[in-house]
């Protein structure tokens, strides 16, 4: 009995973790894409179309942040279709996201964060027969994405030096 009693308890905190973290990630979410109500409109921004303003380093520590929500997902099982579309969630802000002006618009619409824990939290409530991403799946996909981001914000900075460069020497 008490084994019965000791494996239940072990399953229970685990639920409890897995809700805590769920929790966690979501109040994360919320403040990247929806902390700060707009005015007269029903719509909510975030901090990370703010950070999307700064050049280059915004949408890196953006990007980051948001890694750290998949790499949370990963930590709690869930399958490489579910990941890999994660991290094409966050490619297509980061990639939009570096279009001057326009870009930092649509990022206030994509809300990728918010996406990507709704992602992870559809699999938690009904988890589908599915194979858990392994370690290295998941190091290679966000090394993947980092390296996109560092790629974007290196022609931001080219770019940006490139326009200064020619204001200047006018």
């Amino acid at each position: 009995m008490p084994k019965t009693s000791h494996k239940h308890s072990h399953i229970n905190s685990a639920k409890e973790s897995q809700i805590a973290t769920v929790q966690r990630l979501r109040k994360l979410s919320h403040i990247l894409d929806n902390a700060i109500p707009i005015p007269g409109t029903p719509y909510r921004i975030g901090i990370d179309p703010i950070l999307g303003i700064l050049p280059a380093g915004g949408d890196i520590a953006a990007a980051f942040i948001s890694g750290y929500i998949i790499y949370s997902a990963m930590r709690l099982g869930l399958p490489k279709e579910t990941l890999l579309r994660m991290v094409t969630n966050i490619l297509i802000d980061v990639l939009i996201g570096s279009i001057p002006l326009l870009g930092d618009v649509i990022d206030v619409m994509w809300k990728a964060n918010v996406k990507n824990v709704e992602l992870l939290e559809s699999h938690l409530d009904i988890p589908q027969e599915s194979k858990k991403a392994d370690r290295w799946f998941i190091f290679l996909l966000l090394a993947g994405l980092f390296l996109v981001v560092l790629l974007v914000a290196t022609f931001g900075i080219l770019v940006i030096n490139l326009i200064v460069k020619a204001v200047i020497t006018g």
